[in-house]
């Protein structure tokens, strides 16, 4: 079925059931990934059940060598030109100072 087509519970967990398919493949425990992840052995499981927090996701996917994966998973958007000279703005033509009003005292250096 299409990603498109699940609900956000069932994206979860088959992003979980992959995470789990990971570990097994790497040989790896829950305990020895949460060790390599720095988290709770609770929070692997959580995880390859699709009920994470994404800093734990990443974590876990950090530890098991997924890094790369993150970049497919959500690639960096590209701007456009035409986004990039929005974002640019106008250029500064000069610096802004203070401007003294004609009740200000001005200091005799």
């Amino acid at each position: 079925m299409e990603a498109s087509k699940k609900t956000p519970v069932a994206l979860a967990e088959e992003l979980g059931e992959r995470l789990r398919q990971a570990r097994l493949n790497s040989d790896l425990t829950q305990v020895e990934v949460a060790e390599r992840a720095g988290v709770s052995r609770k929070i692997v499981l959580n995880a390859e059940k699709g009920k994470a927090q994404l800093e734990s996701f990443v974590a876990i996917m950090l530890a098991l060598n997924l890094s790369e994966q993150l970049d497919l998973f959500l690639p960096r958007p590209q701007v456009s030109p035409v986004q990039l000279i929005k974002l640019q703005g106008k250029k500064r033509q000069r610096a802004s100072g203070q401007r003294k009003g004609s009740d200000e005292e001005i200091s005799q250096w």
